[in-house]
């Protein structure tokens, strides 16, 4: 039976109030229904995943075309769906507020906001700036039923910046304006991890594992945290695939397609449209 927008977001919320799942980042709705058959309770969207599908750089695609993939996500299976909604698209806290409404409107059951501004110069926004933002997603979501989950991400180590003390500094005031969860893409070793899961604690973090682990998902449960996504890294695997078949073809050999799923079973798995 077909889940509510309503049912999805409380699961979603239920989720973050202990343990520490996976929560994987499908790029359309065909790896969605993929990822729903494996059994995965949530799913994320990936902008950059997303954006190499429409032939775009990640943070290249409009709010329009975001929007429209997000609804076209949620629809796709029974699961919760996390926005990547990058940094809001907007510099100005009315302008994320207007942008959140949207994305809220779509029936995500959680949303993500950056701090980046695209500026290769100046790559985030003053903390006091970044917080208004925040502020304002905060209160836009409250506005609009209150249920979908605010996920602030502080994106230093993303942007070239690395600086612990001001990525905790972050995130400490992201969690006290209204964040329902903490992200800090880029950090890697145990002590960064547990630096952030102690500086925002009780709120849940989220630790981004984009590339082969030395953690599992039990081993950084037990250093609090609370959920694990991969970002563009199952968008990444798939293309690699893709390329390595197509440049065999580029050279005259079809060896490319030795590990490829057969399409009696692609047919099986999509014949209900589920």
């Amino acid at each position: 039976m077909s889940r509510t927008v309503t049912e999805k977001r409380a699961a979603f919320r239920t989720l973050h109030e202990s343990g520490c799942f996976m929560l994987p980042n499908p790029w359309d709705a065909g790896s969605a229904r993929y990822l729903a058959s494996l059994g995965f309770q949530a799913i994320a969207t990936t902008s950059s995943g997303f954006a190499w599908s429409t032939g775009r750089a990640d943070n290249h695609v409009t709010r329009e075309i975001i929007l429209a993939h997000l609804r076209e996500m949620v629809a796709a299976t029974d699961l919760p769906v996390n926005a990547d909604f990058e940094n809001g698209f907007g510099a100005d806290p009315a302008d994320v507020a207007e942008s959140v409404k949207l994305a809220v409107e779509t029936g995500v059951a959680g949303l993500s906001i950056e701090d980046s501004t695209g500026d290769a110069a100046s790559p985030l926004f003053p903390v006091d700036i970044a917080v208004a933002r925040l502020k304002a997603a905060r209160q836009a979501i409250d506005e609009n039923g209150g249920d979908t989950l605010l996920i602030g991400r502080a994106e230093n180590f993303f942007v070239g910046v690395p600086d612990m003390d001001d990525t905790l500094t972050r995130l400490k005031a992201y969690a006290a304006a209204g964040a329902d969860c903490l992200y800090a893409p880029g950090i890697q070793t145990r002590e960064q991890i547990e630096a952030v899961v102690a500086a925002v604690a009780p709120k849940p973090v989220n630790v981004l594992i984009g590339s082969q682990s030395a953690f599992t998902l039990q081993e950084l449960g037990a250093l609090g945290v609370r959920r694990v996504s991969v970002g563009g890294a199952l968008a990444r695997a798939a293309w690699g695939g893709f390329m390595r078949a197509a440049q065999s073809l580029a050279n005259g050999r079809f060896d490319g397609f030795t590990d490829a799923a057969s399409g009696a079973q692609l047919n099986a798995q999509f014949r209900d449209g589920a």
